[in-house]
C-alpha cells in the first residue's frame, strides 16, 4: 500500500435488529427502514369515563402565543428536553373535532403536528402508565375506530 492508503472493514449494521425481532415496540432500534410514532397510555383529555387509553402526547391549548409552541410543549411534558426533536413546519398536519361525550362537555379540536427524532435512540419517557413506538400500520391497531383518518393524514 502506498502512503495515505488503507482499508476500511466496514460492516453495515444489520436492517433487522433484536428489537424487530422481539417486537419490542418500546425501542427506537426498530423497523428501521419505516417512521415509528410515539403513543402514551394514560388519562387523555377525550377518554371515557378518565379511563387510561392509548393517545399521542397532548396538552390542552393554554394562552401559548401558537399551536406548535402548544405542541411543544405537550411533547416535552412526556420528553423533558426536545433538543433531539425537530418540529417539521409551523402548522399541523391534521385535525379532528371530538364530539360531545360523558365526560367532555363541550366539542373541540385535536391538531396533530409531526415531530421527528434527531441524533438520538432513546428517550426517558415520562407521565404516562406505558409507551410505545410505533409504524403506521401497527398504530392503526391502537386507534380502529380513526383508521381512515390516521391513513390519510400519515402518508408515509
Amino acid at each position: 500500500m502506498g502512503k495515505g492508503d488503507y482499508q476500511i472493514d466496514y460492516v453495515p449494521a444489520p436492517r433487522i435488529t433484536e428489537a424487530d425481532k422481539t417486537n419490542d415496540r418500546k425501542s427506537l432500534q426498530r423497523a428501521l427502514d419505516r417512521r415509528l410514532y410515539l403513543l402514551l397510555y394514560s388519562d387523555s383529555n377525550a377518554a371515557p369515563s378518565g379511563k387510561p387509553v392509548w393517545h399521542f402526547p397532548e396538552k390542552v391549548y393554554d394562552s401559548e402565543e401558537t399551536l406548535r409552541k402548544c405542541a411543544e410543549s405537550a411533547l416535552a411534558s412526556v420528553l423533558g428536553d426536545l433538543s433531539h426533536t425537530y418540529f417539521v413546519g409551523n402548522a399541523p398536519m391534521g385535525h379532528m373535532v371530538i364530539q360531545q361525550m360523558e365526560n367532555v362537555p363541550e366539542p373541540f379540536k385535536r391538531f396533530f403536528f409531526k415531530s421527528q427524532v434527531i441524533d438520538t435512540n432513546k428517550f426517558n419517557i415520562r407521565k404516562c402508565k406505558d409507551f410505545v413506538w410505533v409504524t403506521k400500520d401497527e398504530l392503526l391497531e391502537y386507534f380502529p375506530e380513526q383508521a381512515e383518518f390516521f391513513k390519510k393524514m400519515i402518508i408515509s
